[in-house]
């Protein structure tokens, strides 16, 4: 249950690495999994679920507690990665992530849900930072493309098989499901993990824990998630609360980088900041993590309120976004495989990102619904030629000693770049309906339809003609001009990285300068 310790015997041979990294490589996918599908599972559910356990007036906490403890968790499972090991912490956040599902299935009431997702949270922050990080432990630079297209390709899947699963659960055995089927997906994990993650143990007797850095860190990303998910909905974005939560963040992200310049092993070491690549592709991260978030969080509600289909036709209808992510994604990280090439395949990607959101802003609410799925598939496109290719960047940047933690900070940014693609478009979104609406509806039934909450698919249906139509261009006009607003982070993400420094992937450890990491994982896989 612990890190294997590495130790200088006979050499290792082909054919127990491979095997061992496809073993390995299975428990890693389903950690990832678990994490991709938490994410997702939900989205459906939720109405049904807030009701069961009389607690609509807290709904967006059942999300938020899980994205909160998440994003906290991501730097420090990086940095205590590289500092103390991978495996025993990776075992562990396996573990915890089935703990809070057991919790949250057995709720009978929203704070114990809401404790049960914390508690989710605390190891899913660490379930895909770790995986993507022991990829780097074992595998060779140029062979890692490879598993990172697939890696891609996970996320993808959980994005429409999570709300398909969550649907069913929701209307067949129960909403209780969508925590259950975490238990069986963890113990396949940490079968794998016991038995074939076999990984080099670093120095413990050196490890400095950053105690004041991880407080802070907590504090500023705590203080601005909040922000970002009550601004709009909870609290309007100018109340004293929101400017506080903001006002707290820059506060504590200030006396975080103090406290950074003087640690021994920073949480998030400042020199990380010098690498050039490392800027330049979590900069472009972020922003690619606003526009995917700030377009997939309202995209099944468009679709629902304005095509008129059922929530789970909703998410059926983006599979080919994710059909696409999946094909792109495995497609372009056999080519870095086979080439060892990489910083044109972001730049595309950014230029499909930007094309998708040029054509989403063009929508109508008459508009055929294979259009807007050909809209979708362009942006599946981008994304798989961007997200993973941008962590295998980050990680050819450094020494293998610093993959988790640089791994960690580019997560991190990802998620907070997430956070503030969903909250600022929907509070864009939503201002703007609430506007249209007043302006468009009678002052007859302006005063019946100021509850934006009634505005449920089934309601809208079966409105008359003349009021059905203007709620739904009203929807239609209050979310695609946003998408246009989008365009100038794609732009700007792809002028970012047309400054990234192109350095060919080796094809083993040894090409790149790492030989004696490459005999001591070799050997450490072997036994």
């Amino acid at each position: 249950m612990t890190d294997t310790p590495v130790s200088a015997s006979s050499p290792a041979t082909e054919a127990p690495d491979r095997r061992h990294i496809l073993l390995m490589f299975i428990g890693l996918m389903t950690a990832m999994l678990l994490a991709a599908l938490d994410q997702t599972i939900f989205a459906t559910a939720l109405p049904t679920v807030v009701g069961d356990l009389n607690g609509v007036d807290h709904m967006l906490w059942v999300t938020t507690a899980y994205i909160l403890a998440a994003t906290i968790m991501m730097p420090i499972y990086g940095k205590m990665g590289d500092l103390i090991g991978r495996k025993s912490l990776f075992m562990i956040a396996i573990s915890l992530f089935m703990v809070g599902s057991v919790v949250g299935a057995l709720s009978q009431g929203m704070t114990e849900l809401i404790v049960g997702r914390a508690i989710q949270g605390l190891g899913g922050g660490g379930l895909m930072i770790l995986s993507q990080a022991i990829i780097a432990d074992v595998v060779p630079a140029r062979e890692r493309g490879r598993y990172m297209g697939v890696m891609g390709g996970v996320f993808a899947l959980a994005s429409v098989a999570g709300p398909l699963l969550g649907g069913w659960f929701t209307e067949s055995i129960g909403w209780q499901w969508c925590m259950w089927i975490n238990v069986p997906l963890g113990i396949i994990a940490l079968v794998s993990a016991t038995l074939f993650l076999k990984l080099p143990t670093p120095d413990r007797s050196k490890a400095r824990i950053d105690v004041a850095g991880m407080l802070l860190l907590a504090i500023a990303s705590a203080a601005l998630v909040l922000a970002s998910s009550w601004g709009g909905h909870t609290y309007p974005w100018g109340s004293w609360q929101i400017i506080g939560l903001f006002a707290l963040t820059v506060l504590a992200g200030l006396a975080f980088v103090l406290v950074e310049r003087s640690a021994a092993e920073p949480v998030m070491p400042l020199h990380l900041f010098t690498k050039r690549n490392f800027v330049l592709t979590t900069a472009a991260g972020l922003l690619t993590g606003i526009v995917m978030f700030g377009t997939l969080a309202y995209m099944p509600t468009y679709l629902q309120m304005v095509a008129g289909v059922s929530a789970t036709e909703a998410g059926l209808l983006m599979i080919p976004m994710m059909g696409c992510m999946l094909v792109t994604s495995i497609i372009s990280g056999r080519y870095v495989t086979r080439t060892g090439r990489y910083k044109w395949l972001p730049m595309v990607g950014a230029m499909f990102l930007g094309a998708a959101m040029v054509l989403l802003s063009t929508m109508t609410w008459t508009q055929p619904i294979w259009v807007t799925c050909i809209y979708l598939g362009l942006m599946g496109i981008g994304l798989g030629m961007t997200m993973q290719i941008l962590v295998l960047v980050v990680q050819n940047t450094f020494p293998i000693t610093m993959v988790g933690t640089a791994t960690a900070a580019n997560n991190y940014f990802r998620q907070i770049g997430a956070s503030l693609g969903a909250a600022v478009v929907g509070s864009v979104f939503t201002d703007r309906l609430i506007d249209l609406l007043g302006e468009r509806l009678p002052a007859s039934a302006s005063g019946s339809m100021d509850d934006l909450n009634s505005l449920t698919p089934e309601a809208v249906s079966e409105l008359p003609t003349q009021m059905h139509d203007i709620i739904v261009s009203s929807y239609n006009d209050a979310l695609t001009p946003v998408y246009l607003w989008l365009l100038p982070l794609a732009v700007c993400s792809f002028i970012l990285l047309a400054f990234v420094k192109e350095s060919r992937l080796a094809t083993t450890l040894a090409q790149s300068g790492h030989t004696d990491e490459l005999e001591e994982q070799l050997e450490a896989i072997a036994r």
